[in-house]
Order: structure tokens, then sequence, then C-alpha cells
């Protein structure tokens, strides 16, 4: 074993967060995650009792089933977010619309924690955007490259030069003699 190989000298678990931070750089990660947070409450509390000493209180409703089938729905929405967010704005809007259906439905959006979740787990995968990584680059090592190297569109300081048109003849100068009709 080399003392130039790295690889083999990391812990498994710095190379699994490692991995599991590119993985989700890829993908509207935090706005899943809202959204499957979102969804729990909604589809638990109108099945919960409470029990306060001998005294047990049911929140049961009689729109337990479609609270339940919002609370699911939103999970579901969650992981299209997280493993296929080519999907992310029809999952984003539908999210924010069974956030919104959840409040007369299950029990106030689930005390309006579930509905706050998932509204903006929602709003977030709408904004989320991929990052192009070719134009980062690309426009990092420009400014390093000598002044003659440089690409011709770029700006080259503060004040910018306007480049010379081609050799086109414009008919309308020509006839004026290059002045305008007024003058």
């Amino acid at each position: 074993m080399s003392p130039e190989s790295t690889g083999q000298n990391e812990h498994h678990i710095s190379v699994y967060r490692r991995r599991f931070r590119a993985w989700r750089g890829n993908r509207p990660f935090w706005a899943g995650l809202f959204t499957m947070a979102g969804g729990l409450p909604i589809a638990y509390f109108p099945y919960a009792d409470l029990h306060l000493g001998n005294m047990t209180l049911a929140m049961s409703t009689t729109a337990g089933a479609g609270s339940l089938i919002i609370g699911v729905l939103l999970i579901t929405l969650g992981f299209t977010m997280w493993f296929h967010h080519i999907v992310r704005v029809f999952a984003g809007v539908a999210a924010i619309l069974l956030a919104l259906i959840s409040l007369p439905v299950a029990n106030i959006g689930g005390f309006m924690i579930g509905f706050l979740l998932s509204l903006i787990g929602g709003a977030l995968s709408v904004s989320w955007a991929p990052g192009d990584p070719k134009s980062a680059e690309q426009a990092a090592p420009a400014k390093d490259l000598p002044y003659e190297e440089r690409p011709e569109g770029e700006l080259q300081g503060a004040a910018a030069v306007p480049q010379q048109q081609g050799a086109g003849v414009d008919p309308a100068a020509d006839a004026e003699g290059g002045r305008h009709r007024a003058g």
C-alpha cells in the first residue's frame, strides 16, 4: 500500500456520507422530506387515541379514510420528488393542492402541522431547479486564462469595447451619404 493512495485510508462512513451528499444535491431532497413529514400527521391524527388517565380521547372523524388517502399520497409524492425528480413540478403542485384539501378533510390539515410542512415541501419542489455544472465550470476557468486565450464574447474588463460589425454595406446609409434625412 502506497502513502499516495487516499481512497483506501478513508473510513467507510465518510465515503457513504460523501455519496449521500452527492445524491442529495442532484434532487429536491428537502422538498421530499418536508412533504413526507407533512403527510404523516395528516394520516395519523384521525386514527390516534389520546389516553388521559382513565379517559380516552379519540380523534376519529367521518373523513378518516379521506385523510388516510391524502397522507399516503403526500408520502408517495415525497418519494417521487426524491427518485423521479424530473416530475418535481407536478409533484410540488399536487402536494400543495393536497395540503389545501387536507384543511377541511383531515382535522384542519393534521392540526396545521401537516398542512404547513406539506405546503413548504410542495413550494420547495416547484422552485427547485437542477444546477448546470457545465456553465459553472466554464465561467470560473475563463477568468484564469490569459487575455489572448479568453473567449471572444466574454467581457474583458470593467468597460467593454463594442466589436465592429462585419463588412456588410447598408444601402440606405450609402444613398443618403451616411446622413439622416433631416440633416
